[in-house]
């Protein structure tokens, strides 16, 4: 019994033993995890080690004649303690603050309450977003608040009086577009991307989202050092200095001066001709670069409303249509390719209307018995260019399509690249498919396809690229020039290639594009009226289009297309009537601005008035009216007109109100010559537009 009791003893006392053994290991080990976590944390003491943080920009967007589309800037926050400011000054802190950031001072008093009414004491964000000038503003009005006696101290938990004050911390990257709409939806927008501290941009369309990888900030910078008593890096040989690496900039091939033309020419064709929306896109024949790519839905990327949100696609290749009679010089060109027709075949175009099977009828607007390949282009007949799908096979003419590069994507450099849809071999197979798909119905094609295949037509077969950016380039001056994602393609025979090419001169010469004519230049291209479908039906509604090219004989040579979209005024819907004046008027900017010479040619004088198309005809013969007496008048129309030499001359520098101004008859009838166009800087031909 009393070793029971002994052994019991014993037992409870190595119990006790233990348990205070495992607390003192416990102990220990929360002693030494805690030195431990004091020693790896980042202390809040003064470190005699301060690091001063220089994070990278995201890349700017540049024109061609050196203009910045788009670039970033730093933004900052203003914080505040609401405890911290002395109650009797508070009125001077609030109108003081007002004044150098903008706020209004009611907006400010209802950031010091919360939602119950009461008084904030802890951290107020007066501002999330503020600009670098208004933040280097509020920093020094920082410091003559604490002069001010504006603050006051305030106990930590830990009993230490501390003087806090106006905080300005930089808190993000804001992206700036300081021409507001020009060239967008080209440029495209940006989002927001925040890892909780800093906010930076992050492209959503356009060439902001495209070239979004190479053009976000890379690294950040930093310099390390000592600091001294006043908290300032000491700069010696143990401080350390990083260097930010920023994105890559993206130097595009469109100058400023002559996209911002084309896009206030058709922003006033479209009043003119009250369309939805008109595109047009002007490029280099031989290398596929951009020098404008415009539409009339533009929008201000730095401040989207709600009604923006219909512009935010750019429709140059997110916008699949049916595009109608364009497509019939690539059915002629690809049954050329084959041998199977000549630009001098003949064919039974029976009078303007022929029937396919019982129920179809094919039809043309002109009426005509028989033509040949080349007057069915001219004259734009459906008839004859399904007779010319016929002697094609279903692959032979689908295989041709794809080779124009219609249904795949067209590689220009935007976020989407649509490919459109081109009908099946089965259905192609079919004669009434193929008719159908031959002048242009039955498939679905987007601008910049059909931008890229004319190119063939005025480079030897082949179709190329449209680029929009020349180069990326970095701080150090390099420059970096990124292969296109879908290249150049020979679409015909270099042979073929001219047949086309002279055809759509004839086109201009006497078919449905007459009214693109331009003295002392080449100029071809093909119209195209096509309806749009609406739930299974076509509708009254209308895609006009005019896809050519404009060259001079000194081996300038571009291509051009237009499209308007729902031109609502009778007859304006017609291609001939809108499209064509559009691509007309573009050729003249490119003539006034340097690009295209032409050459000096006899004209009558009436014809040499017709040459300005920046007005509307109405708007033409009420200047006339207004600026000429009408004894004047009569007497200027009963005259002879004697033919003349005129000679295309780059303008002077102008207004915007001048370039919609008629240009003013000369009334000496003398030969001009030829002078060298004056050369102006791409600062001046700036200022010329704003």
């Amino acid at each position: 019994m009393h070793k029971k009791i002994q052994n019991r003893a014993i037992f409870q006392r190595k119990y006790k033993i233990t348990v205070l053994f495992l607390l003192l290991v416990l102990a220990m080990t929360i002693f030494l995890s805690s030195i431990l976590k004091t020693i790896t944390s980042e202390r809040k003491v003064p470190s005699h080690n301060k690091i001063l943080h220089d994070r990278s920009f995201r890349g700017a967007i540049i024109s061609k004649d050196g203009y910045t589309l788009s670039n970033s800037n730093k933004t900052y926050q203003a914080v505040i303690r609401g405890a911290s400011i002395k109650p009797n000054m508070k009125n001077t802190f609030l109108k003081l603050f007002s004044i150098y950031s903008g706020i209004p001072q009611k907006e400010l008093r209802k950031k010091f309450k919360n939602k119950k009414g009461q008084k904030i004491q802890g951290n107020i964000i007066l501002s999330k977003i503020i600009p670098s000038s208004t933040a280097m503003q509020l920093k020094s009005l920082a410091i003559k608040l604490r002069k001010l006696g504006v603050f006051q101290s305030i106990k930590t938990q830990s009993g230490i009086d501390v003087l806090y004050g106006l905080d300005i911390i930089e808190n993000g990257e804001l992206r700036r577009f300081p021409l507001h709409d020009v060239l967008s939806p080209v440029l495209g927008y940006v989002g927001k991307k925040s890892d909780g501290h800093y906010t930076r941009p992050e492209g959503k369309k356009g060439l902001e989202r495209h070239y979004n990888e190479y053009i976000t900030s890379k690294k950040d910078g930093y310099f390390k050092g000592k600091r001294d008593v006043l908290g300032a890096v000491i700069h010696d040989k143990n401080s350390i200095n990083r260097d930010r690496v920023d994105g890559l900039d993206l130097h595009l091939n469109i100058p400023l001066a002559f996209q911002r033309r084309i896009e206030l020419m058709i922003d006033n064709m479209k009043r003119s001709i009250e369309a939805q929306e008109i595109l047009v896109g002007v490029m280099e024949s031989r290398t596929g670069k951009v020098l404008a790519l415009a539409s009339t839905e533009r929008y201000d990327p730095a401040h989207i409303r709600q009604s923006d949100v219909p512009k935010l696609n750019p429709k140059f290749s997110e916008y699949p249509y049916e595009a109608g009679s364009v497509i019939k010089p690539l059915t002629l060109a690809i049954a050329l390719d084959h041998h199977k027709v000549s630009p001098q075949t003949w064919f039974n175009t029976y009078n303007g209307k022929m029937k396919i099977g019982k129920r179809r009828t094919v039809t043309d607007d002109e009426k005509f018995a028989s033509l040949t390949a080349t007057d069915i282009i001219v004259h734009s007949s459906n008839v004859g260019i399904s007779q010319i799908s016929w002697r094609l096979s279903g692959k032979q003419f689908r295989e041709g399509l794809l080779n124009f590069g219609l249904s795949k994507p067209s590689g220009i450099d935007l976020s989407r690249d649509l490919p459109g849809q081109v009908k099946s071999l089965h259905l192609l197979n079919n004669k009434m498919h193929r008719a159908n798909s031959a002048y242009g119905y039955g498939m679905l094609v987007t601008f910049a396809q059909l931008f890229k295949a004319y190119s063939a037509f005025n480079n030897d077969g082949i179709a190329v690229t449209p680029r929009l950016v020349d180069y990326l380039g970095d701080g150090k001056g390099k420059h970096y020039t990124l292969k296109p994602k879908v290249g150049n393609i020979r679409a015909v025979s270099k042979t073929t290639a001219h047949q086309i090419h002279n055809i759509l001169l004839e086109v201009v010469k006497r078919g449905t594009g007459v009214k693109a004519q331009y003295p002392g230049l080449e100029i071809g291209g093909k119209t195209g009226t096509a309806h749009i479908a609406k739930n299974g039906h076509y509708v009254r509604e209308y895609h006009s289009s005019f896809y050519g090219f404009a060259n001079d004989k000194k081996g300038h040579k571009y291509t051009i297309g237009v499209l308007v979209i729902r031109a609502k005024k009778w007859p304006k819907y017609f291609a001939s009537l809108s499209a064509v004046p559009t691509f007309k008027n573009s050729v003249q900017i490119l003539t006034e601005q340097g690009y295209l010479e032409p050459e000096p040619v006899e004209m009558p004088e009436e014809e040499q008035n017709d040459t300005q198309l920046y007005e509307t005809e109405e708007e033409q013969i009420q200047e006339t009216q207004s600026s000429i007496p009408k004894e004047a008048a009569k007497k200027t129309i009963s005259k002879k007109k004697k033919p003349r030499t005129i000679t295309q001359k780059r303008k002077k520098k102008k207004s915007i109100k001048s370039l919609f101004k008629r240009k003013e008859k000369t009334k000496t009838q003398r030969k001009i010559k030829p002078k060298p166009i004056p050369k102006k800087s791409p600062h001046e031909l700036f200022e010329d537009l704003f």
